[in-house]
């Protein structure tokens, strides 16, 4: 009897201990699990972030850029406004000619 009841205690503390180590072990990992989960996110977070901020910059790169600025650059470049447009008309006979 002795021996059952030693073999059945033992069983008990074997299988307690099991469940324990199991237990531990589904915390580590409930616990890893969460810290990939919050990094995500951040990652997310930021690259919602980054996407904004790139719409805002490229909105400003257009308006830099815009026809609207050409005039300025013109005139920043010395660049004056054409008005009286002449033609040069060359005649036919004063064209070279292929022999």
């Amino acid at each position: 009897m002795s021996i059952a009841r030693n073999l059945t205690s033992k069983f008990w503390i074997s299988i307690f201990i099991s469940t324990l180590v199991l237990l531990v072990v589904c915390i580590f990992q409930i616990n890893a699990l969460t810290e990939e989960i919050y990094s995500v996110k951040s990652c997310e977070k930021e690259i919602s972030q980054l996407s904004g901020e790139n719409g805002i910059l490229e909105v400003n790169f257009s308006k830099s850029n815009s026809l609207k600025n050409i005039e300025t650059y013109f005139q920043n470049q010395n660049f004056e406004k054409v008005t009286q447009v002449k033609y040069i008309h060359i005649l036919e006979g004063s064209v070279a000619a292929k022999k």
